[in-house]
């Protein structure tokens, strides 16, 4: 989030829906199509909020998490952002990412809570799996921290274009007793309607910029000057090719003798894991380079950049079921 964004909302309500600065695609309304979608994004947060009595919102530091928190300081300006958030770290997460989460949380006065995969590890509640990614071992350190912070709703960045899977959630999507999702049992949303309803020990996953894509997201990120971690944005890092995709060379993800390092000009789509997360190669170095890229851009970010969604065809969905988010 930008410090710049502060005195644009000092000047104007935040029930006033903004004057778009880019040319975007406008609707019958003569609003452009940023601003109708951060106008429903702005009242899923506020209905949550109204609805449920502890919900938290999931904060990595990544850019679809980054939104939702500018969103949710817009929709409840000039009073503080009325949730805590929670991060679960893999102990892979890149640094970069690692401290620009820090200084978000610090500068917000917001309160962090950290569910740490590597505890998990060492006292033999989840083992290493033997393709090294820690991603899949989110899942029990998340649903401990919800069920610990007695959250019944819980904020996240997940949008419909990611993936096949994430096409089929509700903006508001039940969690059972154990934390599963059921895709067959999902509940209609009809004019903007949220079912909210949960019995003890269920809770609801929120996706605010569900409809939102990732050109709206950077347009969004454009426009209202929001900072983000400067993986973001290209520069010149040691990297080697697995799978068709570049790897960084960091201590939990290292090349083989047949993998050849080299120094490229990347960037990151989708910051993950350093151990799943792959680099695309660009120039694209400020936030209008990053726009213009992703116009033209043929595959999804976490299609082009994610080896852990490619174990199966269904790996996102399968995972979404035991609990991941």
């Amino acid at each position: 989030m930008g410090r710049a964004h502060e005195d644009r909302m000092r000047a104007a309500s935040v029930n006033e829906t903004s004057t778009s600065l880019l040319a975007t695609p406008t609707t019958g309304h003569g609003l452009s199509t940023i601003d109708m979608l951060e106008s429903e994004a702005i009242h899923i947060i506020r209905e949550v909020v109204a609805e449920f009595e502890r919900p938290v919102l999931l904060f990595s530091g990544g850019k679809d998490s980054v939104v939702v928190l500018h969103l949710a300081a817009k929709a409840f300006w000039p009073a503080k952002v009325p949730f805590s958030l929670l991060h679960v770290d893999t102990g892979h997460n890149f640094p970069e990412v690692l401290d620009f989460r820090d200084e978000t949380v610090a500068r917000l006065g917001l309160r962090l809570t950290v569910a740490s995969v590597q505890d998990y590890i060492d006292d033999g509640r989840l083992r290493e799996r033997a393709d090294g990614t820690r991603n899949p071992l989110q899942t029990l350190p998340l649903l401990d921290a919800i069920a610990a912070g007695r959250h019944d709703a819980v904020f996240g960045g997940a949008r419909r274009d990611e993936d096949k899977a994430r096409a089929k959630e509700r903006v508001l999507s039940l969690r059972d007793e154990f934390g599963q999702w059921n895709p067959r049992n999902q509940r209609p949303e009809l004019w903007n309607l949220y079912n909210g309803r949960h019995t003890v020990g269920q809770h609801l996953r929120a996706f605010p910029i569900s409809n939102w894509t990732e050109l709206d997201v950077w347009r969004y990120i454009e426009r209202e000057n929001i900072e983000l971690a400067p993986l973001y944005y290209a520069h010149d890092r040691e990297v080697f090719q697995r799978d068709g995709m570049w790897r960084a060379v960091t201590p939990v993800s290292l090349p083989t003798e047949r993998e050849a390092v080299e120094t490229r000009t990347v960037r990151y789509r989708t910051v993950g894991d350093m151990s799943c997360t792959g680099a695309v190669e660009s120039d694209a170095a400020d936030v209008a380079a990053v726009v213009r890229e992703v116009t033209v851009s043929t595959l999804t970010e976490r299609g082009a950049t994610r080896a852990d969604d490619r174990i199966s065809d269904a790996a996102m969905e399968d995972r979404k079921k035991d609990g991941y988010f």
